[in-house]
């Protein structure tokens, strides 16, 4: 009779993963919260950095001239401009367990402290959320005293929103900001 090896039939715990700063200045007056950033973000340690998610297509058709001119991977002249306009951002959660990049798939997450980046935002007038799983935590922000809005979610799984729909969304509370 063999025994069987036990350790090897009970799966590993999930690993915990933790998210990407704020990126914010003391002019942002828009602040867009994701969820989480995707596998591909955390590697690279760029916001959106999957290749087929919307969020830079859709600011550079906001504001034309942009820094993309400059290649894919100039991902700091891209944040320096985005800051530049008055636009900051971060994730809801600062940690979870998850496996792959859905938002399905998020476990024991931890929410930022919106609290306390306030205070490094004084010109702050807007929270936008980018996405659904992004906006169940409207509470948190909601208790800033800013206006907060739901953006559709720039992800390549949102295939419901056309690119030209999420853009009009994006551009109107883009302009309500004051950022045109």
């Amino acid at each position: 009779m063999r025994l069987q090896d036990d350790t090897q039939s009970k799966a590993a715990p999930p690993l915990r993963l933790t998210g990407l700063p704020p990126m914010v200045s003391r002019n942002t007056r828009l602040l867009v919260l994701g969820s989480f950033p995707g596998a591909a973000s955390l590697a690279r340690q760029q916001y959106y950095a999957h290749a087929q998610n919307h969020f830079w297509k859709i600011l550079q058709a906001i504001w034309p001239g942009s820094p993309f001119a400059m290649g894919p991977d100039s991902y700091r002249g891209r944040t320096e401009w985005l800051l530049e306009r008055g636009l900051g951002l971060w994730d809801v959660y600062a940690s979870c367990e998850r496996e792959g990049s859905l938002d399905s798939a998020i476990r024991n997450p931890q929410v930022n402290d919106f609290a306390g980046l306030k205070g490094h935002c004084p010109r702050l007038q807007l929270i936008a959320h980018n996405g659904g799983e992004s906006f169940r935590h409207a509470k948190y922000t909601a208790a800033l005293g800013l206006p907060v809005y739901r953006l559709p979610s720039t992800s390549p799984a949102n295939a419901s929103w056309s690119f030209e729909r999420k853009l009009a969304a994006w551009r109107e509370l883009v302009a309500r900001a004051g950022l045109l």
